[in-house]
C-alpha cells in the first residue's frame, strides 16, 4: 500500500503549559514549542498536536474558547504560531491543533451576544431552554463535571445547557449559523497551514431534539463520579452528529495536493467500539481517526489484550485506518497505571501495533503521576470532586529538560509542580543513558521507520500461552515478531515454523535476548522485536 503520512507517522501530543516556556511567566508557550522542535525530530515522531492554544480565561485551561482564530496571549501572538508551523514544516513535521467545537468560554463574544436578550440574533447559537415545571432544570442532564448541566440565566429567564462548566456554553448545532461559523473556522486555520484537527468531543455535539431525560444507570456507583448517575443516551452521540463530522472531512479534503488525504481530523470519542467505528463514515467519508482509547482502561492481562485487539481489528470498516492511544492530558499516565517495567512493554506494543499510534509527551521518560498538593490544585474536575482521582493536573505537569534550576521548563516558578525525580529523570541526563526510557523510545521509533511492516504491515495474532501476547506484522518480503510478557515471571514462546532464523532487534531490557530449540524466552517484563529470516 502507499501510505498516507497519517497512516505511517507517529502523532505527539504536546500541552503547551508544560512544554517549555521562553518568558518567565512559569507557562509553557510557542516559542518554547520551537524551540525543542529539534528534540522532537530527534525522537522520531512524524506529527505534533498541540492542546488549545485559542484566547481563553482558562476556566478549563484552553478548552474554553474565547476566539477561535487567534493565540493567547499566554502563548504567544499568531505570528508565533506562523512561524512554528514554518519551522515544524521545514524539519518534516506535520502540526495539528485541538479544535473545540462543541462549546465556547461564556465569555466568547458570540455567547455575550445570545445572553443579551430572547430576541437577539444570537439568542439560538446555543441552547436555551425554559425550566421545568416545578421552576429547575429542564431535564436530568448531568454535567461530565458533576452537578446539573443546566445553569440559570437571571436576565433572560432561561436555562442554558453545558456539558462541562457553566463557563463552557454549549453551541447549538443544529442551527446552519453555527456549522457555517465553525466551518470557516477550519478554513481558516487550514489556509494557514495547518496539517488537521483533533476534535475535541465530537460525540457531544448535537444533542437530542426534544431534550428528554437520561435514563439512570443501573450499574452507578459513587465512585464512578456524579456524571454517571445516569447514561447519556439523549445528551450524546445522535445520528445528526455524523453529517457534521462528514460536513467537516470535506473540508479537510478539499485542502492538499489532489484534494486527498494531507489534512487529518481525528475525533475525540469515548464509546464503544460498535458505535466508534460509524465514526469513521457510512455514506460519506467522515473523520479519518476515530480515537481509539481502550489501552488506556484494558485490563493488562495477555489474552484480554489479544481479544481486545482482534475484536477492533474486525470491527473497521472496509478501509478504515486503526489507531492506538497509552494515554493524554485527561487520563492517567501508562507508567502511573503499569509500573515502570510495563511502561517499556506497553511503549512497544503502542508502537508495533497496527495504525497510527499517538504518545503522549513525557511518556518518553516514563513520567507517572505527580501528586499535587491540595493548594496548588489547578484542575475544576479535581476541585469539584475533590479527593476522587478524577483530578487531571497529575498528568499536566512541566516536562523536565534538563539538570538545572526548575528543570529548564522556566525561569520563573513553574505552574505546576515538577516531577520529584526531575533531577535524574529529565532529557538531558536520559539521553545520555543507553538504557533510559528515552534511549530506548528513540531506539523504537527509529526501528518503526527502519521497518514498514510496523507501520503499514499487516497484522496477525500469534499463539501464545499465560502472560505472552504474540504478533506477526508483514510488509513484502519482511515478517517482523512482536513477543510481550506483561508478567513478572520468565516464559517461553514457541516460535512458528515458518519464521526461520530469527534475529533480534529490540528488547525493553537489554540486547541480550535468548532464542533456543525454535522458542523465545522471555525474562519478566520483558518485550523483543525479532526479524524473521
Amino acid at each position: 500500500m502507499t501510505a498516507l503520512w497519517w497512516q505511517s507517522g507517529v502523532i505527539y501530543q504536546v500541552y503547551p503549559r508544560s512544554f517549555q516556556d521562553t518568558d518567565g511567566d512559569g507557562i509553557g508557550d510557542l516559542k518554547g514549542i520551537a524551540r525543542r522542535l529539534d528534540y522532537l525530530t530527534s525522537l522520531g515522531v512524524d506529527a505534533i498536536w498541540i492542546s488549545p492554544i485559542y484566547p481563553s480565561p482558562m476556566a478549563d485551561f484552553g478548552y474554553d474558547v474565547a476566539d477561535y482564530c487567534d493565540v493567547d496571549p499566554r502563548f504567544g501572538v499568531l505570528a508565533d504560531f506562523d512561524d512554528l508551523l514554518a519551522q515544524s514544516h521545514a524539519r518534516g513535521l506535520r502540526v495539528l491543533l485541538d479544535f473545540v467545537p462543541n462549546h465556547t468560554s461564556d465569555r466568547h463574544p458570540w455567547f455575550v451576544e445570545s445572553r443579551a436578550s430572547r430576541d437577539n440574533p444570537k439568542r439560538d447559537w446555543y441552547i436555551w431552554r425554559d425550566p421545568a415545571a416545578d421552576g429547575g432544570p429542564p431535564n436530568n442532564w448531568i454535567s461530565d463535571f458533576g452537578g446539573s448541566a443546566w445553569e440559570w440565566d437571571e436576565a433572560t429567564g432561561q436555562y442554558y445547557y453545558h456539558a462541562f462548566l457553566k463557563e463552557q456554553a454549549d453551541l447549538n448545532w443544529r442551527n446552519p449559523a453555527v456549522q457555517a461559523a465553525i466551518y470557516d473556522v477550519m478554513r481558516f486555520w487550514f489556509d494557514r497551514g495547518v496539517d488537521g484537527f483533533r476534535i475535541d468531543v465530537l460525540w457531544h455535539m448535537v444533542k437530542a431534539a426534544d431534550f428528554p431525560d437520561n435514563p439512570p444507570n443501573p450499574g452507578y456507583r459513587p465512585a464512578l463520579g456524579d456524571m454517571h448517575r445516569v447514561l447519556q443516551l439523549h445528551s450524546t452521540d445522535q445520528p445528526e452528529v455524523h453529517r457534521i463530522a462528514a460536513d467537516m472531512r470535506a473540508i479537510a479534503d478539499s485542502y492538499g495536493a489532489k484534494g486527498r488525504g494531507e489534512r487529518v481530523l481525528i475525533g475525540e470519542i469515548y464509546l464503544p467500539v460498535d458505535r466508534l467505528m460509524r465514526y469513521y463514515g457510512r455514506e460519506r467519508a467522515e473523520v479519518h481517526l476515530p480515537f481509539n482509547f481502550q489501552l488506556i482502561d484494558a485490563p493488562w492481562e495477555a489474552r484480554s489484550l489479544a481479544t481486545l485487539i482482534a475484536g477492533y481489528e474486525a470491527a473497521l470498516p472496509p478501509g478504515g485506518w486503526p489507531n492506538w492511544v497509552l494515554g493524554n492530558h485527561d487520563r492517567p499516565r501508562v507508567a502511573a497505571r503499569r509500573g515502570p517495567a510495563q511502561a517499556r512493554v506497553a511503549a512497544m506494543l503502542l508502537l508495533t501495533l497496527r495504525g497510527t499510534p499517538t504518545l503522549y509527551y513525557g511518556d518518553e521518560l516514563g513520567l507517572s503521576d505527580v501528586a499535587i498538593p491540595p493548594e496548588e490544585v489547578q484542575d475544576p474536575r479535581e476541585l469539584r470532586e475533590p479527593g476522587r482521582g478524577f483530578g487531571r493536573d497529575p498528568v499536566r505537569t512541566p516536562l523536565p529538560w534538563d539538570g538545572s534550576a526548575n528543570a529548564g521548563f522556566t525561569t520563573g516558578r513553574p505552574w505546576l509542580p515538577l516531577n520529584a525525580d526531575w533531577r535524574a529523570r529529565n532529557v538531558a541526563r536520559m539521553a545520555e543513558e543507553p538504557h533510559s526510557m528515552l534511549t530506548f523510545y528513540r531506539r523504537l521509533l527509529a526501528l518503526r521507520r527502519a521497518h514498514p511492516a510496523l507501520s503499514i504491515g499487516d497484522f496477525a495474532l500469534l499463539d501464545a500461552d499465560r502472560d505472552v501476547l504474540a504478533y506477526e506484522r508483514r510488509h513484502g518480503a519482511e515478517r517482523l515478531i512482536v513477543a510481550l510478557n506483561l508478567g513478572a515471571r520468565s516464559q517461553r514462546l514457541e516460535l512458528p515454523d515458518r519464521a526461520g532464523d530469527c534475529r533480534p532487534l529490540l528488547s525493553t531490557i537489554d540486547d541480550a535476548m535468548r532464542i533456543a530449540d525454535g522458542g523465545l524466552l522471555l525474562r519478566g517484563h520483558e518485550g523483543v522485536i525479532l526479524r524473521s529470516a
